[in-house]
């Protein structure tokens, strides 16, 4: 079966992977480890951009 031509693609900034926990070292009151979340900005977290983020997101040839 043939794929639409609208399909989203896997962000190129973060590969797909658009959120990971980090931990800020300490634990709380109840022995959990402090997480913050942070969401790629390229995709705000998706994992996917469209056809014409995927050109806007690509890196440019600089030439010296």
């Amino acid at each position: 079966m043939p794929q639409p031509s609208h399909a989203a693609r896997v962000c190129p900034a973060c590969d797909g992977f658009a959120s990971a926990a980090i931990t800020l070292g300490g634990r709380d009151h109840k022995g959990q480890r402090r997480t913050i979340t942070a969401h790629c900005r390229t995709c705000h977290g998706t994992g996917t951009v469209t056809a014409s983020q995927t050109r806007a997101a690509a890196p440019s040839a600089v030439s010296a």
